[in-house]
C-alpha cells in the first residue's frame, strides 16, 4: 500500500499466493485471491489500512479470481473455473455494513456455457456487465443487463477480437485491449432496457505491453488517460537504461491531489 500524503510503501498481506486485488467502492477494503489455506484459488478481503485479519469470502474447490464491484459494495463479481464449462461470470452477494459487520452470502451463477466467460466489469451505475468470451471461436467483449442469472439480451461491443473491457466513469464510453496491444473505445447510448453500442475506434494510435489476456492498462477516472507499459517502436534499439530520479515529485507535479 502506497500512502501518498506521507510517500510511504507498506506491505498489507504475508501470502506470496495473491491474485488480481480489487478496491471495494468506499476505498475500505482490498479483495483478492489467495491459495493461503487450500491449493485452489478462494476469495478473501482485508481492510486497506491494515488493521484486523483477512476474512475469507468463498469457500470452493474450484479456482476463483475478484473482477469488479457493483456500485453499492452489495455485489461482487468474480470468474471462476470448473472443469465442466471453462471459466464462468458468477455473482457474490453481502450483506451488513462496517458496525454491524460484513456477512458473504452464497455466490450464484451470472454465466455459464461451454465457452469461457470471464473478466466481469460492473458500469459506474451498476445496470450493465461487461464481460470477454470466446464463443465465436476468439475473444470478444459483450454487454448484458444485470438483472437475474445472464440478464436478458447480450450486446457484442468488440469487433475483431477484444478483451478486458473497461467503463468510463465519465463517459457513456467502453474500453477493451486487443492482442496486438491497442486500446479500443466504443460509443454508446442506453434506450429503456437497450443497450446501443457504435463502432469501435482506436483510442489512441499507442500501443501497450501484451501480455496474454491479462489486464495490462488501467483508466484514469477522468475517462482520459490510462496507465501502462507502452511498446516501443518496432526494430528500434534497446541500448539504454533511463533513471527518473524523485518520481514522486514529478508526479505530483503532473497529477497534482486536489484539496479537500
Amino acid at each position: 500500500m502506497y500512502e501518498w500524503a506521507r510517500d510511504t510503501l507498506t506491505r498489507l498481506t504475508f501470502d506470496t499466493a495473491i491474485v488480481r486485488p480489487v478496491w471495494t467502492p468506499d476505498g475500505r477494503r482490498i479483495v483478492f485471491a489467495s491459495q493461503r489455506a487450500d491449493p485452489t484459488l478462494n476469495l478473501y478481503w482485508q481492510r486497506a489500512d491494515g488493521t484486523g485479519d483477512a476474512q475469507r469470502l468463498t469457500e470452493s474447490r474450484n479456482h476463483q479470481r475478484p473482477a469488479s464491484w457493483h456500485p453499492s459494495g452489495k455485489f461482487l463479481a468474480f470468474d471462476e473455473q470448473t472443469t465442466q464449462t471453462s471459466w464462468d461470470l458468477m455473482i457474490l452477494p453481502l450483506e451488513g455494513d462496517d458496525a454491524s459487520g460484513w456477512k458473504p452470502g452464497k455466490p450464484s451463477v451470472f454465466l455459464n456455457t461451454p465457452f469461457a466467460e470471464s473478466e466481469p466489469m460492473f458500469s459506474p451505475d451498476g445496470r450493465w456487465l461487461a464481460y470477454q468470451s470466446n464463443e465465436s471461436g476468439r475473444n470478444e467483449v459483450y454487454v448484458r443487463p444485470f438483472s437475474g442469472p445472464g440478464g436478458v439480451g447480450k450486446w457484442q461491443i468488440s469487433i475483431g477480437g477484444g478483451f478486458s473491457p473497461m467503463w468510463s466513469r465519465t463517459k457513456h464510453e467502453l474500453f477493451y485491449g486487443t492482442t496486438n496491444g491497442q486500446i479500443m473505445v466504443a460509443a454508446f447510448t442506453v434506450e429503456a432496457d437497450s443497450f446501443r453500442a457504435e463502432k469501435p475506434q482506436p483510442w489512441s494510435d499507442g500501443r501497450f505491453v501484451v501480455r496474454g489476456l491479462n489486464r495490462m492498462f488501467d483508466l484514469h477516472p477522468d475517462g482520459e488517460r490510462f496507465a501502462l507499459t507502452a511498446q516501443t517502436q518496432v526494430g528500434a534499439k534497446q541500448d539504454k537504461v533511463v533513471f527518473l530520479f524523485n518520481f514522486f515529485d514529478e508526479l505530483r507535479r503532473i497529477a497534482p491531489v486536489a484539496k479537500q
